[in-house]
């Protein structure tokens, strides 16, 4: 198995763990529509929130959430919008990162709101 995808794989079960631990119920990982993806689709009270998961070793070449550029957020919303629409979600979006850096110690950011779509 390749170590990008294990390295991915480890900072998203990081990820849930948190949101859990915050109260948030995992509804899905990794929900895929077309080619694009979301890590991490949750419930938090009455929001369903799409989250994205950045992890790198260091912060040296800046802040794991900087790399959800606006291509990633323009993906990211079409998959929500997908998935809106298919299960037919009565509950307001939220976008959420979670950004966590592992070089000494683990270090987890969690932003809510870290993006709206833009019409």
């Amino acid at each position: 198995m390749d170590s990008t995808f294990t390295k991915g794989r480890q900072g998203e079960d990081i990820a849930c763990r948190f949101l859990q631990n915050k109260g948030y119920r995992i509804i899905q990982r990794n929900y895929v529509y077309r080619k694009h993806e979301v890590d991490i689709i949750a419930q938090d009270k009455n929001e369903i929130v799409f989250v994205e998961v950045k992890q790198r070793g260091t912060d040296f070449f800046g802040q794991p959430y900087k790399a959800v550029d606006l291509k990633k957020q323009k993906s990211i919303v079409l998959v929500a919008n997908y998935y809106i629409q298919k299960y037919n979600i009565d509950l307001e979006a939220r976008f959420d990162i979670v950004s966590i850096t592992d070089d000494s110690s683990l270090n987890i950011e969690h932003i809510q709101n870290a993006f709206t779509p833009s019409l």
